[in-house]
């Protein structure tokens, strides 16, 4: 309902903004939801809300739908940004950290929890404290990173579209915000490598090692190709559509 999406390879139609998807059904369910990737919708099967659908819906409206209650539409993106940021920061306190480090990601997640309560979400400018946010993570990432073995090449926002990288030191990376789009990663080890931000979109992961990568998260999976060979963090789940 909520996000736009323009007619490509990940979507088969173009959707403006806060209009219903004509696969929408009455029942607020999708029409093709076990076909999606096979009718031309598998951006529909990479996108996730990190639970901000269900705290807006069930918690801050208390049930109500967007017939009841159209302000949920505005709301809903910022509500995600900062679900997004608490799925990050929980990933961040699963790291070994020295105290300090931990207590200041404690207190930013506290801090983020409490903004997801806030009274007036769609007027909330969310991108203070998404700064500050990262700064910590950036910070986690370079200590797990600093001490972990590797190269520990500097690649963040890198172009890396369509790169043969099977043979590439990739442990303790910086891959943040890299273009890897259709990359082959087969077999490559990416332990405590940083994606957060990367574009996995068709990159093919089969046999790679990315159990210890840092901030990888369910979407960049789902995005990517990969098979049973292909190590995922805890918590992460192999997509259907990958090879056996």
């Amino acid at each position: 309902m909520v996000p736009a999406f323009a007619k490509s390879v990940d979507f088969a139609i173009d959707k403006p903004a806060r209009q219903p998807c004509p696969n929408l059904g009455g029942d607020f369910r999708c029409g093709i939801h076990a076909k999606l990737r096979t009718s031309g919708f598998r951006g529909c099967t990479v996108y996730d809300c990190f639970g901000a659908g269900q705290h807006l819906t069930q918690g801050t409206f208390g049930g109500a739908d967007w017939h009841e209650r159209p302000e949920l539409l505005a709301a809903f993106p910022v509500m995600r940004e900062l679900h997004e940021l608490l799925w990050y920061l929980t990933a961040a306190l699963d790291l070994t950290l020295p105290a300090a480090q931990r207590a200041a990601l404690e207190t930013a997640r506290e801090q983020t929890v409490a903004l997801t309560e806030g009274d007036d979400l769609a007027a909330l400018d969310v991108a203070p404290h998404w700064a500050a946010v990262n700064d910590l993570l950036l910070r986690a990432s370079a200590t797990v990173r600093r001490n972990a073995p590797g190269r520990r090449l500097e690649r963040r926002g890198a172009d890396l579209v369509g790169k043969d990288l099977r043979r590439t030191d990739l442990r303790a990376a910086n891959l943040r915000g890299a273009y890897l789009i259709g990359a082959d990663l087969r077999g490559a080890d990416l332990a405590a490598a940083d994606l957060i931000g990367a574009d996995l979109r068709d990159a093919d992961l089969r046999g790679a090692r990315l159990g210890t990568t840092l901030f990888l998260t369910q979407p960049q999976v789902t995005a990517a190709r990969g098979d049973r060979g292909t190590a995922l963090p805890a918590g992460l789940r192999r997509p259907d559509h990958w090879t056996s």
